[in-house]
């Protein structure tokens, strides 16, 4: 027999967090976190500097099969590396399994011979999209091309981070006073630091003086819009609202933490993407708490001039992989000069790689599959996977054979490195993605370190009796719960940080019970419907997300 009740939102008569199976569900403050927990205060001090190779890197130039090499030459007439140039990056490996990295990269290869790079075959997604805008939009989103994954409207690092430090809301607090995200080298606020409610809790710093870049955001801006449109344009225009919020709020103590900075490291290149690096390093220096950096290094779209005709050693892909390596190299020399390299760890990623046979005009396509860099003092060096198969490709000359789903390497820097709990991966909609071993065994944040809400669901997950739908809702949510037995409940709504907006009491009956809660009241966000049996203390808690 199905039981149907409507329930309204109404007011909570009190704002506790509450306690399942013994689980705080309000997240710990950072300082909390040291004095809880003994011997994990370095984990809450970790940095995650992600680098994004816009336009598309070619992985098979980037990283050449070596027992291949025929079948690469063949695809790559014009194109191909000399086999004598090509840099072996482990002969230990078996030999199918050995790499030839591009001969631009010796800096890469000497990161990788001290220990501190890890190289990961084969990343992307099933039926990966090669639109430059959709396909970034997918990495940044924590997407893919399924229907539940192909539009999601705030991007991971944004869900990441508001799961991590729920009490900060768009604004300094004393346990985090810094923004939560910082932006560098790109004018344009990017997706990844989008989060499912107005808040943003990012700053894009486009410019490489924090000073100069201050000065500047006093003379720009105006009043905020009064009266925003219901339309897509419309929440562009918020986003854009935030972020100059974000930028006024946050601006002078970015400000200050640059110049308290320093770098020990007088070598850096003179690229774009080393003055990122560089201003990152002498921002984490002067004290700047950020969790998760972004710079950008351009220019991978190489549909025509990858290689110098007749010198494939050189050309614009050459420079571009130089470009990356040296800086990367000249980053973690700096921090282990300045004694911060055991807290940060730096990961590359691109929206696709390229097509596996050249193209007429000295160049690649778009493609699919590529390879992802780690970095850093922890990481777990060594090559992931196995070389892609270029004898087993698509019609249209794509690689196949998918190896890591690259939400899997975002979900272990999450949790092994940053502590990321459960409940954060949850909120973060990468549960269920296996990890991967990328980051070195002794520096593995273990579960008693975790950041951000523990719950129920950081134990080994039951069979949930109870299901929402639809979810995301954004007027009603029918909430059904099917029971073998009778109680008396309690049906409770909480906040993402796990304070109570509204309860009342239920009669559950054997068989499917099936209740709907208005939400039209409530901001677009993440909330948790909770079931609990009065008499015996049990519940279950499911995510609710509301979309306007």
């Amino acid at each position: 027999m199905r039981r149907r009740n409507f329930l309204k939102i109404f007011p909570a008569t009190t704002v506790t967090p509450f306690v399942v199976n013994g689980f705080n569900m309000r997240p710990f403050a950072n300082s909390q976190m040291a004095r809880v927990l003994s011997g994990c205060e370095g984990i809450s001090d970790r940095v995650l500097v992600l680098i994004q190779l816009k336009g598309g890197n070619d992985g098979v130039n980037t990283l050449v099969p070596i027992d291949q090499y025929d079948t690469y030459a063949n695809l790559r007439p014009s194109i191909k590396l000399p086999d004598a140039a090509l840099i072996n990056v482990d002969t230990t490996l078996p030999q199918a399994d050995q790499v030839g990295l591009h001969p631009a990269m010796t800096a890469l290869k000497s990161l990788y011979d001290d220990g501190q790079a890890t190289l990961i075959q084969g990343v992307g997604y099933q039926d990966m999209n090669q639109s430059h805008f959709k396909g970034t939009d997918l990495w940044l989103s924590g997407g893919d091309t399924t229907p539940d994954g192909y539009n999601i409207p705030s991007g991971w690092m944004g869900r990441a981070l508001q799961a991590l430090f729920p009490d900060v809301q768009g604004a300094p607090t004393s346990d985090m006073p810094d923004p939560l995200g910082i932006q560098v080298g790109d004018p344009n606020p990017s997706l990844g630091f989008h989060t499912e409610t107005e808040h943003l809790n990012a700053l894009n710093l486009s410019g490489q003086d924090p000073a100069g870049f201050y000065s500047l955001i006093q003379t720009i801006g105006g009043l905020p819009v009064s009266n925003v449109p219901d339309s897509d344009h419309g929440e562009e225009l918020k986003f854009i609202m935030n972020v100059e919020q974000s930028v006024n709020l946050y601006a002078q103590r970015i400000t200050e933490t640059f110049n308290n900075g320093s770098n020990a490291n007088g070598n850096y290149p003179d690229t774009s993407l080393a003055a990122q690096l560089k201003t990152i390093a002498k921002l984490i220096s002067g004290g700047c708490k950020t969790k998760i950096y972004l710079c950008t290094l351009g220019g991978f779209d190489t549909h025509s001039g990858q290689a110098v005709d007749g010198d494939t050693t050189n050309g614009a892909h050459a420079e571009l992989l130089f470009t990356l390596s040296e800086a990367v190299k000249a980053f973690l020399d700096d921090l282990k000069l300045l004694g911060l390299d055991d807290s940060v760890m730096a990961c590359t990623f691109s929206e696709f790689g390229r097509t596996a046979a050249e193209n007429g005009s000295i160049g690649t396509d778009h493609g699919t599959l590529a390879p992802i860099f780690i970095f850093g003092k922890h990481a777990a060096a060594g090559v992931q996977g196995t070389n892609v198969d270029l004898s087993n490709l698509t019609n249209d000359d794509q690689l196949r054979g998918l190896q890591f789903d690259y939400r899997q390497v975002f979900t272990t820097l999450l949790q092994d490195w940053l502590g990321a709990s459960n409940y954060v991966l949850e909120q973060t909609m990468f549960e269920g993605f296996a990890k991967m071993p990328v980051v070195d065994p002794v520096a593995v944040a273990g579960p008693e370190c975790y950041l951000g809400a523990t719950s129920v669901w950081d134990t080994p997950a039951p069979v949930r009796a109870m299901r929402l739908y639809p979810n995301p809702a954004s007027v009603s949510v029918e909430i059904s719960y099917q029971s073998e037995v009778a109680f008396e409940g309690r049906l409770s709504l909480h906040s993402l940080g796990g304070r109570l907006l509204s309860d009342t009491k239920v009669v559950v009956n054997p068989d499917l019970n099936m209740y709907f809660m208005d939400v039209t009241q409530l901001p677009a966000g993440v909330y948790f419907v909770r079931l609990e049996n009065i008499r015996s203390g049990k519940a279950e808690v499911t995510r609710l997300s509301v979309v306007r």
